[in-house]
């Protein structure tokens, strides 16, 4: 019992030992953790030409990426490619039945043969009346009857061609092919399955044509617009220059932030697929002239907010007014200056000034 009671007691010192601090909003409160205090992770605070830019996550997408969807029913005889698969342009992916589709082939160039037949009758019906008709052995109305009838079945003729051509097309969509280089990006049927048309089949993308979108806020767009540059950082640490920045004509009117695409350049070995996030740094001044430090070294309680800044081997709890947040990094407006050394984790700075009370004296229940 007495044990939790002196862990609570310790708490709410602590507790109360910060507050006051933060209260006092005038000179830095600092403890002397000399000597050899616990070894805390620690980073300079940058600002002004030192800082990157500002930075907003964004999502990689590809230029080119195509849903390949079936165009005839049938059922799902081969599919030659999975995902992951590298494909040429015009590679054969996919094939579906043709039975249906071959009958209505066969069944159009029959159509067409008894339409050709017919018009060439009909041209000879015409060619005899108007022969008759200059020994003025048929009427004009007679000839005027043979000219309609040759016109129509040329018509005719002319119908049946584009039915077959129609029939030949429909038999040519069970055969699916890759619309460009690329990689099959999804895999949705299996050998099989009946499909209908309109049903998604796979899914290809160009790799060498990628981008980002970000939307970034109104203050920051016109800066971008100035100065239409950008590095983007991936997960694994690669850093790349973008190849164009488009910063939107209109903002958003719900978030009130404007879109930027960012494109990327070519990547010949490990292309980020469509779907990964990325960070995309602009050079552009972080807010009003302050420094940007990692969000996670500031200390909140409420509404007030601090960082521990280490000096001449003293921790000293400071208050700090914060700007925006961009990415993992926020803006500082004000109590902190560039150059000055802050302590990374909040808590293990907490932890040492406690230890450096206690060891000089201070209330420790």
């Amino acid at each position: 019992m007495r044990f939790q009671m002196n862990r609570i007691g310790l708490r709410l010192t602590l507790a109360v030992a910060l507050a006051a601090t933060l209260a006092g909003c005038g000179a830095d409160d600092a403890v002397d953790v000399r000597p050899a205090p616990p070894a805390i992770e620690t980073f300079v605070a940058r600002g002004g030409a030192d800082a990157e830019g500002r930075a907003w996550d964004g999502t990689v997408e590809a230029v080119r990426e195509a849903v390949l969807s079936a165009q005839t029913g049938g059922r799902v005889t081969a599919v030659d490619v999975d995902v992951n698969d590298r494909v040429a342009a015009g590679q054969v992916l996919l094939r579906l039945t043709v039975v249906e589709q071959q009958a209505g082939v066969d069944a159009a160039r029959a159509q067409l043969r008894a339409a050709e037949a017919s018009a060439v009758e009909a041209e000879r019906q015409y060619q005899r009346f108007a022969s008759l008709a200059r020994d003025k052995y048929v009427s004009g109305a007679q000839l005027d009857q043979a000219r309609a009838a040759r016109d129509a079945a040329n018509a005719a003729r002319d119908a049946a061609r584009a039915q077959v051509s129609a029939a030949g097309q429909n038999a040519d969509y069970t055969t699916v092919r890759a619309p460009y280089a690329g990689i099959v990006a999804a895999r949705r049927v299996e050998p099989g399955e009946t499909v209908g048309p309109g049903q998604p089949l796979l899914t290809v993308y160009a790799p060498d044509d990628l981008r980002i979108e970000v939307r970034v806020p109104q203050s920051a767009a016109d800066a971008i617009r100035a100065k239409p540059q950008a590095q983007v950082v991936f997960d694994d640490g690669r850093r790349v220059e973008a190849r164009a920045v488009v910063v939107y004509p209109a903002a958003d009117p719900a978030s009130h932030s404007v879109p930027v695409r960012v494109a990327l350049p070519r990547i010949e070995t490990g292309a980020p697929a469509p779907g990964a996030t990325a960070k995309v740094v602009f050079p552009i001044a972080g807010g009003d002239g302050g420094v940007r430090i990692p969000d996670a070294a500031v200390a909140r309680r409420g509404e007030l907010t601090a960082v521990y800044v280490v000096k001449d081997g003293r921790v000293l709890l400071r208050q700090v007014r914060l700007g925006a947040r961009n990415g993992e990094t926020v803006d500082v407006l004000a109590g902190l200056a560039p150059g000055e050394v802050v302590a990374r984790d909040p808590a293990a700075a907490l932890r040492m000034l406690a230890a450096a009370r206690v060891a000089q004296g201070g209330p420790n229940d």
